[in-house]
């Protein structure tokens, strides 16, 4: 059987350094995708201000995202040794490439939920 379509791709589930398997597989860890939401459209951010704006991500949760991105390179943290210390969160130019994908999530999100309060 011909065809002049070329072939797809085929998907081996035990090849996991594939470059999308490791992109989806951050994206999709919990308060990821809501944690770079947030700084792509606030800015920089300190850990209580993001805390807050998440809801109800626990410290710890939080840290452990924080932790990941910061060694994917995908955020940065400045330190301030202030009193109490100023720790700033920030998203890095790798990540702005994302940010097609983050306006239109928002879009989709509006126009799938934007009128429903509470889920009706």
């Amino acid at each position: 059987m011909t065809s002049d379509q070329p072939e797809r791709p085929r998907y081996d589930p035990d090849y996991d350094h594939e470059p999308l398997v490791k992109l989806l597989g951050i994206l999709s860890s919990p308060w990821t995708l809501l944690l770079l939401h947030r700084l792509h459209m606030e800015g920089p951010l300190r850990f209580g201000a993001l805390k807050r704006r998440l809801g109800s991500i626990s410290s710890k949760t939080l840290t452990q995202r924080l932790r990941m991105l910061e060694a994917e390179e995908w955020i940065t943290r400045h330190y301030e040794p202030t009193v109490p210390p100023a720790v700033t969160y920030a998203l890095t130019e790798r990540v702005l490439e994302l940010d097609a994908v983050m306006i239109e999530l928002d879009r989709i999100a509006e126009r799938w939920y934007g009128g429903r309060a509470n889920g009706e």
